[in-house]
């Protein structure tokens, strides 16, 4: 009788590999960038640097304890079709990993490194906290069961089973007992770690020696060993011990007619039926271990000649091992000693001891690669700093380059896990982790082949491993999904949601990084896809909505602005622009370039969505007519130009005392210059003085405004929004106290007209939709909007003027209340003086008469502007948060921008945040 050894059964995971290339090779750890340049660098070939590490990974114990269990559950037929299906998905990932790591050289890390480097640090950190607690539980699994295969072996059994004990029973048995052995084992496999990768490299090519010697016993053992009837011990639940016996019966055709269909029954180690899905999740476990020779990248001869082979090769080996094994145990075992004997390759080897030996080498060499494994993962994180200092201690290293704090740190909490006991619950959420880590892997791949990058597969002139398309990495991504939800579903859930938060926490309190986000390349790629479909012959008024430009020329001054045109966009582009007075051949560099990151940290810091644009020219004229000429592409162009209104006011920095959160600099601070003892804020110039004189003049502002209308672009220019404080009108308690939305007002005749009664046209219309658009916004949806229509008292069509307003509302689908104001006082005022002036030169109003643009805008007197100015004031009851004002055209004779710009002073002066606009576009139609 043989004695029979449960040692790991199938509960224990996958034997995830070491994550660094150090891990097989006489590197001093493998891990320090800075060290690898001052020492030789390691020239590992095919066999030394991916056979034999991704061949130890992948045999561990499953070729030795789950061959029996899958065929004699599953039967060969099943058994086969499993081993082909986990090998498809084990073929596919392959194929990604050999693209990857042959884009270029790996530093620690691993799977961590190739995920982080490709799909950004949010998804490469949370994979990477993921594959780290993975590898320290599985590293806790292989202990256990390998303390359990000892005391199966050595130890002293239960009472009931003392007539099985034998004279090799010696240890003793029991939780603390195991739990000691377990501690010894672990700091055996910690010593060999904390010394260094050379001595671990040493050790593994011993125990792949060992392995490969039992399994040639194995495979000689079933063609020299004859028929035998083997014993079989079981131990109840009430500690009594039966006996029964078995068949090892040789090659007999028989035998495998028996073996050949499925049979699935309790397993006897868990008492648990078994399922086509148990059987395979158990299967693939042994299918693992995959990425220990990519990990190797950058230090092998040539890499992109030996990962692929190398990679390959192991698989095919491995897939080969387990068939024919599978095939060799159907043929000679009959079907209960398959399934009541998972050891059974002991009991018919040539050399029983053998098979033991192979378990605990194996299991021993498991425990040992994931225990270095997870130390590289934690080292790689804490040198990457996504966990800010929480990490801090884990990046330091020895002398000799071993990170020996993330040693200390993942063997204290495999000792940790090892108080447990047991893992059985903890064994699928681990391979669930290896395979999500899988599964990103091939995920990265994807979004490289996706984003067509030029440098992806021609790095340098290493050569590319070119044998893989898109097709395989989706292959690969859903037979790893298949694959985690057969497992358990419930852990396959937690585990995504667990990645999922993991990956939010890094995304909003993570640094950012310098390596390059892959989902910058996707975006490139289909935002220059979608722009060339967006036709801008195919515009249509339905679909109109802001596009603004808004110019800035010191942004310390005017970020309430910039807040309220993100607020008034409606999803539409923003782009901020400023200009800088000087000419490119008088510089000996494009001075822009060192300024955009200022302006994006300001776009970041007032949460804004804008682009900024930048430009060079001799004026403001001509930088603003760059600037409309080339901002946006394609369809999504500028359509409105917003400016600041021009006047006297001392301009207040709204910046002072900020704090730039990514940076943790004040917007304050200021860095010496070339020039000695002359300092300036890296960020924005100082504002200027009262008595400093302004970049542009009148006419010249004008001229802008001007311009703008000549290219088909709606003007809107912005007074007193140095007053505007978005939190004070939009507050957020202003809900819950009950208190009413702010004001918005709308005045949309030309009130500098008075002989004009029409609110319908393309400028009043736009107004009109400017003011709805900034209504519906989210911000603003509990905002009040206030229509005023100016109407004389003695009008005869008032009321029927009002119900057709009330018509036109309700078919644009605008809610308004609508106001009439009479301004009968404001008119007579204007035609008096009108009157008057005419009396004294009838002639001079003749010729002012004949003027187009605005009419009757030179004849306006300030006393007339004045009043309309107080009758909007007195009509503003409450004040409201803006106002939107009807802005007339500017005059064809340059003479008199003087003038225009002084009525507008007039007119808008006093009242607050005021929008004075000019439409010169379609906005809104009743069509469907």
């Amino acid at each position: 009788m043989s004695e029979k050894t449960p040692l790991l059964h199938y509960r224990l995971t996958t034997s995830g590999e070491p994550s660094d290339g150090s891990k097989r090779t006489g590197v001093r750890g493998g891990v320090h960038a800075g060290r690898s340049k001052d020492r030789a660098p390691q020239k590992l070939g095919v066999l030394f640097g991916v056979v034999i590490p991704t061949l130890l990974s992948m045999f561990s114990v499953v070729v030795f304890l789950r061959i029996g269990f899958v065929v004699g559950q599953a039967g060969l037929y099943h058994s086969i079709a499993m081993f082909l299906v986990a090998y498809f998905i084990i073929t596919m990932t392959v194929l990604s990993i050999c693209a990857i790591s042959t884009n270029g050289a790996l530093d620690a890390g691993g799977a961590y490194y190739m995920i982080s480097r490709a799909l950004g640090p949010e998804f490469g950190g949370s994979i990477g906290i993921m594959f780290f607690f993975a590898n320290i539980c599985s590293s806790a699994l292989y202990i256990l069961g390998l303390v359990e295969a000892i005391t199966s072996t050595f130890g002293v059994p239960e009472e009931g089973a003392a007539a099985a004990a034998g004279h090799h029973h010696m240890l003793p048995s029991g939780y603390w007992w195991s739990l000691l052995y377990g501690t010894a084992l672990l700091f055996l496999c910690f010593i060999v770690c904390l010394v260094g990768a050379h001595i671990y490299a040493k050790a593994t090519f011993i125990i792949f020696i060992v392995v490969m010697m039992v399994l040639a016993s194995i495979f000689i053992s079933f063609f020299i060993v004859g028929p035998t009837v083997v014993t079989l011990s079981h131990t109840s639940a009430v500690n009594t011990t039966s006996m029964s016996t078995a068949n090892y019966t040789g090659f007999r055709l028989h035998t495998l007619e028996g073996n050949l269909f499925s049979a699935y029954t309790v397993d006897y180690t868990t008492g648990a039926m078994m399922s086509f899905t148990r059987v395979f999740a158990v299967m693939f476990n042994g299918c693992t271990g995959i990425m220990a020779g990519s990990n190797m990248s950058g230090d092998l001869k040539n890499p992109g000649y030996s990962i692929p082979r190398g990679s390959l090769a192991a698989v095919f080996t491995t897939f080969i091992t387990y068939n024919v094994l599978s095939l060799l145990a159907a043929w000679s075992c009959d079907r209960y000693l398959l399934q009541r004997d998972y050891s059974f390759l002991g009991d018919i080897n040539i050399l029983p001891p053998m098979v033991t030996v192979g378990i605990y080498s194996s299991a021993l060499s498991a425990a040992m690669s994931n225990l270095i494994g997870a130390s590289r993962v934690l080292y790689a994180l804490s040198k990457d700093d996504l966990f800010g200092g929480v990490l801090a201690l884990a990046r330091k290293t020895s002398q000799s380059g071993n990170p020996w704090v993330s040693v200390l740190v993942s063997w204290l909490l495999v000792q940790m896990v090892l108080f447990a006991g047991k893992l059985n619950t903890i064994a699928g959420i681990v391979t669930i982790f290896f395979l999500l880590v899988y599964a990103a892997v091939n995920l990265a791949c994807l979004a490289l082949e996706w984003a067509s990058a030029p440098n992806f597969r021609f790095y340098l002139h290493r050569p590319s491993f070119r044998f893989f398309t898109w097709h395989t990495c989706t292959l690969g991504i859903l037979g790893c999904l298949v694959m985690i939800f057969l497992i358990n579903a419930i852990y396959a859930f937690a585990s995504i949601a667990f990645m999922l938060l993991l990956l939010m926490l890094i995304h909003y309190l993570g640094p950012i990084s310098n390596w390059g986000y892959i989902s910058q390349a996707l975006i490139f790629h289909q935002v220059r896809k979608y722009l060339l479909m967006l036709d801008v012959r195919k515009d249509h008024v339905k679909f109109w909505r802001p596009q603004v430009l808004l110019m800035v020329a010191n942004p310390r001054s005017c970020t309430g602005l910039m807040t309220f045109i993100n607020d008034l966009k409606k999803s539409g582009l923003y782009v901020l622009g400023h200009i800088k007075l000087g000419l490119l051949d008088e510089l000996p560099s494009d001075p822009l370039q060192s300024r955009y990151d200022s302006w994006l940290c300001l776009v970041d810091h007032l949460k804004i969505k804008a682009f900024v644009n930048l430009t060079l020219a001799d004026s403001v004229r001509h930088g603003v007519q760059n600037l409309l000429f080339i901002s946006g592409f394609g369809g999504m162009r500028p359509n409105t130009l917003v400016l600041g209104f021009y006047d006297d006011c001392t301009p207040h920095d709204h910046l002072q005392g900020h704090i730039l959160l990514s940076t943790g600099h004040s917007f304050d601070m200021v860095c010496p210059t070339k020039v000695p003892g002359e300092q300036r804020s890296p960020f924005f110039p100082s504002l200027r003085g009262a008595e400093d004189p302004k970049d542009l003049q009148e006419e010249e502002y004008v001229s802008v405004i001007a311009d703008a209308v000549k290219m088909g672009k709606n003007v809107t220019l912005a007074r007193c929004f140095d007053q505007f404080n978005r939190d004070r009108v939009l507050g957020s308690g202003r809900k819950i106290r009950g208190v009413a939305g702010p004001f918005i007002d709308v005045w949309p005749m030309n009130l500098l007209q008075p002989d004009s009664h029409s609110y319908v046209g393309i400028c009043s219309l736009f107004l009109l939709q400017l003011a709805c658009v900034l209504h519906d916004s989210r911000a603003w949806n509990q905002a009040r909007l206030r229509l005023f229509l100016c109407m004389e008292a003695g009008y005869s069509l008032q009321e029927k003027e009002e119900a057709k307003l009330q018509g036109m509302l309700r078919d644009l689908r605008i809610s308004a209340r609508v106001q009439m104001v009479a301004w009968d006082e404001v008119v007579a005022l204007h035609w008096q003086r009108q009157r008057e002036r005419a009396e004294q030169n009838e002639e001079d109003e003749r010729e002012d008469c004949n003027q187009t643009y605005p009419n009757n805008a030179s004849q306006l007197t300030d006393e007339y502007i004045c009043a309309v100015n107080d009758m909007i004031c007195r009509h503003g009851v409450p004040q409201p948060a803006v106002r939107f004002l009807y802005l007339p055209h500017p005059p064809a004779d340059r003479s008199r921008y003087r003038a225009y710009l002084h009525q507008v002073d007039l007119l808008s002066r006093n009242l607050g945040p005021t929008l004075l606009v000019h439409g010169v576009t379609p906005v809104v139609t009743t069509d469907i």
